[in-house]
C-alpha cells in the first residue's frame, strides 16, 4: 500500500485473470486496505487484456467501475500503444476518465492522481 497523491494505492502482487479474480482484488484492497486504487504491472494483466476485441479489459473495467474502485496499469506499454490505434485511442481516453489510468512509473501516477483533486 502507498500513499499517492493522498490517494491509497494498493500495488498488486497478484495476477488479474478474469473478473471473478477483480472482484475479489477489489473486495481486499478496500476493505484489507481501505484503498481507493490498485495498481497492476501490465505484465500482470496479460496479454488479452490489451487486445481490446477479446473484451476481457473492458469486463475486467467494468468490475472496477461498479465497485467503485480505481485501476491504475502502471508500466510501459509504449509498444503495445504504438501498433494498435484503438488501444491507443483508449489509453488517451481512460487517463482522461475518472476509473482508468495509464501511467509509466508510480511517479506519473501520483501525478495523475494530483489533477484529479
Amino acid at each position: 500500500m502507498v500513499l499517492l497523491a493522498g490517494v491509497q494505492v494498493h500495488v498488486s502482487d497478484t495476477a488479474l485473470t478474469n473478473e471473478s479474480d477483480a472482484v475479489q482484488l477489489i473486495v481486499d484492497a478496500h476493505y484489507a486496505h481501505q484503498a481507493e486504487w490498485i495498481a497492476f504491472a501490465p505484465e500482470q494483466l496479460g496479454d488479452e487484456f490489451f487486445e481490446l476485441s477479446s473484451g476481457r479489459a473492458g469486463a475486467i473495467t467494468q468490475k472496477f467501475v461498479t465497485y467503485q474502485m480505481g485501476l491504475a496499469v502502471v508500466g510501459d506499454i509504449s509498444e503495445r500503444v504504438a501498433a494498435s490505434k484503438p488501444l491507443a485511442d483508449w489509453v488517451r481516453e481512460s487517463n482522461r476518465g475518472r476509473n482508468l489510468l495509464f501511467a509509466a512509473d508510480l511517479d506519473e501516477l501520483t501525478e495523475q492522481l494530483q489533477h484529479r483533486q
